[in-house]
């Protein structure tokens, strides 16, 4: 089958700093498949976890990146919905099984399927075969499946659009799962990459939203997201005052950390949700906690390529957009760098044409 020889740049290793540049191939696109040139690709706390193997699933050479926007050069004879020219985005799936119960359902992201869904970068979401691999955004250009393939509302600045692909939608999704809306008392915890779309997302939702950080810098900046108040969570005495407020807690918050704390703001049948973490929290839960209220504790994982669609619109109609930073390629892994120092402001953007200008 014919290939297409990409740039792309990709860790052949977990040490950090080792992004570099490398050639992919790419697969022709076939009858039912995209072929896009890559315009914008965000950058996740979830590529640096990959690229450090934080998750102990990483398949190297890894070129991470799944918040892509860009501009389709070629269409299969079977694709209906897109043509060339047109502006679309991928997000962080790019196949599922299409048969067990939650993809019949469209709900891909909780694929039954033997390996869950199929990654937009590093594989299979549960690895079952190492030589089996996907390759991400950090490229210049992608091969996707018609049906993974989102449209890119013209209100949206496609510059800021990217990380509604991956920060929009993860946040949105259990939003909208556990009915977010007027009259509800929501704390979004972590104001970072997630929690900047998210304290928006909810207001716009029509909720009273609480930021909620141990960055007392952050303060300024959620208010100018929309937060009608902002927690510090490192001072007890306002966590106390804010016990059993909240109706629904969002968690963001991408490393291991103790949930206790949080679990005592939710009120009486209170929803505490995690989306950041992919991981054991880092101590026990006190289920005396949360069984003395009825609350729950849960978690949600990205969003179904439906709800990216919607909440595409969404940010459109309600004139969100992330808050985001532009780099260029050449720039990663000092990017990586300032994402574990938490120096960046919200979220990073990569100017794809920096890639294609490399010599």
């Amino acid at each position: 089958m014919q290939t297409i020889p990409t740039k792309a740049y990709g860790a052949s290793g977990s040490i950090l700093n080792s992004l570099k540049p490398m050639t992919i191939e790419r697969q022709a696109p076939k009858a039912d498949e995209v072929h896009i040139d890559i315009l914008y690709s965000g950058v996740c706390h979830s590529d640096l976890h990959q690229v450090k193997n934080d998750w102990h699933n990483t398949i190297y050479p890894c070129v991470p990146g799944h918040e892509i926007i860009g501009r389709v050069i070629e269409a299969g004879s079977g694709v209906t919905r897109f043509k060339a020219g047109d502006l679309v985005g991928v997000g962080c799936m790019v196949d599922s099984c299409g048969v067990c119960p939650s993809c019949k359902e469209k709900e891909e992201n909780y694929c039954e399927g033997p390996v869950s869904w199929t990654a937009t970068y590093n594989g299979y979401m549960k690895p079952a075969n190492e030589e089996f691999n996907t390759f991400g955004g950090y490229s210049t250009n992608i091969v996707v499946k018609e049906s993974f393939v989102l449209s890119i509302p013209k209100e949206l600045d496609i510059k800021a659009a990217a990380p509604i692909l991956c920060a929009g939608v993860t946040t949105y999704s259990p939003l909208k799962h556990w009915k977010v809306g007027p009259g509800q008392s929501v704390g979004v915890v972590g104001i970072g990459g997630l929690g900047h779309m998210a304290v928006q997302i909810a207001r716009a939702l029509g909720a009273t939203v609480t930021a909620i950080t141990r960055d007392k810098k952050k303060q300024e900046a959620a208010e100018q997201l929309g937060a009608h108040e902002v927690l510090i969570s490192t001072d007890a005495d306002a966590m106390k005052a804010h016990e059993s407020k909240f109706d629904f807690i969002l968690i963001t918050i991408p490393d291991a950390f103790d949930v206790n704390d949080y679990v005592k703001l939710a009120k009486r049948n209170g929803v505490i949700t995690t989306v950041g973490l992919l991981g054991p929290y880092e101590l026990p839960l006190n289920n005396m906690e949360v069984a003395m209220h009825r609350r729950s504790v849960s978690g949600s994982i990205i969003g179904s390529i439906a709800e990216t669609q919607e909440v595409l619109e969404f940010c459109a109609e309600h004139h969100i957009a992330p808050e985001v930073q532009m780099i260029k390629m050449q720039d990663i892994n000092v990017a990586y760098k300032n994402m574990m120092d938490e120096e960046v402001r919200f979220r990073y953007v990569i100017d794809m044409q920096s890639l294609k200008d490399e010599a």
